[in-house]
């Protein structure tokens, strides 16, 4: 039988399936080109093919750099196999070259991992990092690799492997970040308390929070990397029962990047789940009704 309606996901260019996400999640162009630090013609450009990915100033560079960016952002949006299609041609634009390869392989990893594959997302991160000869896209990648190890209860090898990314961030010269990695001090402060969380040590994991957001690295993270942060600490202090506080972070991660809580249901479940469990804050009672969730 022959379905006129249905759609091969791969005779789709990607830049209309991209468009087609940001419309379905109610985000405009701006807001959508806010996300990946673009301009809104930028963003209208891809979408509508004029702009090219596969020769786009005719560099690999930008072109990996340009996969990576859809990656991050389709997984952001709920849809991880999307994003592994967008990571793995990020990979093949590489071409082979060592670093690039390896920041490309970035995206593999939070791809496996939203998919939860985590331990073939672990395998990935440390291959990759073996070759890569650029120390922020190593050690970003044994951040992912320890996230995946937290996943599945591996406590010994998710230390080391942070430790390891602190040893690496400690010894950085400069804020030099040409692959965009947005690695340092602060990526590894986060990552020890989404870890931490992982693993279920939820009191460990706001001690680390608190302490993150304090740290000199904190304000170095990118807009959106702190508001995800504060977005999953919403989700651990609604795990001990302190709603007030998962407000506040919200309200926090909606000031700093008012994307990260807006388009992505993750945010909106918590905050859903804070108004149900009893009267909130006015702020937050109101971020609610901005988002539709109540009247």
């Amino acid at each position: 039988m022959n379905h006129p309606h249905r759609r091969d996901h791969n005779s789709v260019p990607l830049g209309r399936r991209v468009a087609e996400l940001r419309v379905n999640r109610g985000m405009s162009q701006q807001a959508f080109a806010d996300r990946l630090g673009k301009s809104k013609s930028w963003v209208d450009k891809v979408e509508r093919g004029v702009r090219k990915l596969d020769t786009t100033r005719g560099t690999r560079s930008l072109l990996v750099s340009t996969y990576r960016i859809t990656a991050a952002v389709l997984i952001k949006l709920d849809h991880a196999e999307l994003a592994w299609l967008a990571a793995d041609r990020a990979v093949t634009a590489a071409a082979e070259g060592p670093t690039l390869t390896a920041a490309a392989t970035i995206g593999i990893t939070q791809a496996l991992r939203a998919l939860d594959h985590h331990h073939l997302a672990v395998t990935a991160a440390i291959t990759a990092a073996d070759t890569a000869d650029d120390d922020n896209v190593r050690a970003t990648l044994y951040l992912q690799a320890a996230l995946a190890t937290a996943s599945y209860g591996d406590r010994r090898n998710t230390h080391d492997l942070l430790d390891y990314a602190a040893s690496l961030a400690g010894r950085r010269a400069n804020d030099t970040d040409p692959q965009h990695t947005g690695f340092g001090s602060g990526a590894v402060e986060s990552a020890r308390f989404l870890a931490a969380h992982c693993l279920g040590d939820t009191a460990e994991a706001l001690h680390r929070h608190e302490h993150a957001i304090r740290s000199h690295g904190w304000r170095r993270l990118p807009p959106e990397h702190r508001g995800a942060h504060l977005i999953d600490a919403a989700r651990a202090y609604l795990d001990t029962g302190d709603p007030a506080q998962a407000g506040q972070a919200l309200l926090d991660a909606d000031r700093i990047a008012p994307a990260e809580v807006r388009n992505r249901s993750v945010a909106r479940t918590l905050l859903a789940e804070i108004i149900h469990r009893g009267p909130a804050a006015a702020d937050v009672a109101r971020l609610a009704t901005i988002l539709g969730l109540t009247r």
